[in-house]
This record gives structure tokens, C-alpha cells and sequence, in this order.
């Protein structure tokens, strides 16, 4: 039996490719506010925008276009055209079309994971867009549960385990993110692995835990992700400490 009761997977650029995808959008609206201002701070404005909407608007492409728009009607005092806000609407719906690539390892790494554990797909962003992407994906039957949320906090972490019943040590959260997959699950006991992304929106960043956090695991790539859980399995069996749903009695 697996000492991990879940292992909670994150989506977008943990998975698949997704970030570079926001980054090209991002120049091509910055050239159609070029006519106006510097285009760096076009991007500046509009990271301004993005940060102050989310709790409005939430995560995903939906929020972005609602962004742009807004960012360009306030930089050019209204004379935006209806144009080019069609160019941005062009933009938004090339990214909700665009193929879905996974990262190195995951295609032969997932199916591995599946054979002895429960896993579990983590994600923020729009409802729509993430189901389509993981549908195209090929992976959605490896998941048990499939969890789209607004925010990635402790609390939450801690309500999905009450739902998935398992005690925070028994948990493993994988993701790109440090600040929304890695510390909130590491704040409740339970365990985060990094896997950094070539790139990674500033809203997502946060300083690395001390050495020796306990919990806090870093890996280079998706590959070596079920020998770790392996190695920390074979180190769990030796640990005392209750596995029951007593452990939630400090969430």
C-alpha cells in the first residue's frame, strides 16, 4: 500500500507548456500599443492590471483579455480602436486554440505514477480552458479527481484533503509554482516538489524555502519525479506518526 494517500498535480507548466503562450500575447499587444507608448511599459501597466483584477476576474485567459482591454483603454485615454480591440479578442481566442505540448518526462512519467498512487489535478484558471487542455492532453483518465480553484492557499489545501480524506503527510503537491504549489502545502505538513519552469509569471514567484524545510523537495525535470516519490516512500515507512484524518484537527 502507498504511504501517499494523494499526489496533487499542478497544470499549466507543470504539465504542459502554457506561460510562453501569455508571453507572446504579451509582446503582440505591447506592438499594438506601441503607437503609443514604450512597449516595456506597456507590459508594466499591464502586469499592474492583471495583479489588481484577479480578485475580480480570477486566473486564466479570460481574466488576461479582460486585462489587455482595460490596459489599453487607460493608455490611450479611450482612443483605442475598435480594431485593434479586435486584434486583442483575435489573441485571446489563438490562445485558447492553441495545441497542447507536454513538458519533458511527463507522457512517460504519469502513467508510472498512476499505477500506484491516486492522482489528483490541481489547478487555477478558467473552468473551460483547463478541462479542454487536459482533455487534449491525453492524460485525463490517469486523474481521479480534477480540482479548478481560485486561489491556492492553505486553506484550501486543506479542504480539498477533507474532501480527498487523506492527513496532510500523506500528501504530495507537485508544481512549478513555489508560492501556490510548494508553501501553502508545506505550511499544513504535507509535502512540495519544484519543478521549475523555464519561465515563470512574477506573480507566481517566491524566495526558496530554507535547506532542509522539511517536506520541501526540488527536482530539475518532470523525469525524476517517481523516483523521488519512491525514495520518500521507502523514508516514510520507517517514520512514526498517525496517517488518520486526526491530523486535521490544527487546519
Amino acid at each position: 500500500m502507498a504511504i501517499f494517500g494523494v499526489i496533487g498535480l499542478d497544470a499549466d507548466d507543470t504539465l504542459w507548456h502554457n506561460e510562453r503562450n501569455y508571453n507572446q500575447a504579451q509582446s503582440e499587444f505591447a506592438q499594438i500599443l506601441g503607437q503609443y507608448h514604450n512597449e516595456d511599459w506597456v507590459r508594466e501597466r499591464l502586469y499592474v492590471t492583471e495583479t489588481r483584477n484577479l480578485e475580480h476576474f480570477g486566473y486564466g485567459i479570460k481574466s488576461f483579455i479582460l486585462s489587455m482591454i482595460e490596459t489599453a483603454v487607460e493608455l490611450t485615454e479611450g482612443r483605442v480602436t475598435g480594431q485593434d480591440i479586435g486584434r486583442l479578442v483575435e489573441l485571446a481566442r489563438g490562445m485558447i486554440n492553441a495545441p497542447v505540448e507536454l513538458l519533458p518526462g511527463v507522457a512517460q512519467a504519469i502513467p508510472l505514477l498512476a499505477e500506484h498512487h491516486r492522482l489528483a489535478l490541481i489547478t487555477k484558471g478558467d473552468l473551460l480552458d483547463q478541462e479542454r487542455k487536459l482533455e487534449n492532453s491525453g492524460l485525463a483518465h490517469y486523474f481521479s479527481e480534477v480540482e479548478v480553484v481560485s486561489q491556492k492557499s492553505p486553506a484550501v489545501y486543506a479542504q480539498l484533503l477533507r474532501r480527498f480524506e487523506v492527513a496532510p503527510n500523506r500528501f504530495v503537491m507537485v508544481g512549478n509554482s513555489l508560492r501556490s504549489d510548494v508553501l501553502p502545502v508545506l505550511s499544513l505538513g504535507g509535502h512540495g516538489v519544484h519543478i521549475p519552469h523555464e519561465t515563470t509569471w512574477t506573480h507566481e514567484q517566491a524566495e526558496l524555502p530554507r535547506p532542509g524545510t522539511p517536506g520541501f523537495h526540488s527536482l530539475t525535470d518532470f523525469n525524476g519525479l517517481p523516483e523521488l516519490l519512491q525514495k520518500l516512500e521507502t523514508g516514510e515507512r520507517f517514520k512514526k506518526g498517525s496517517s488518520n484524518m486526526a491530523d486535521f484537527t490544527d487546519l
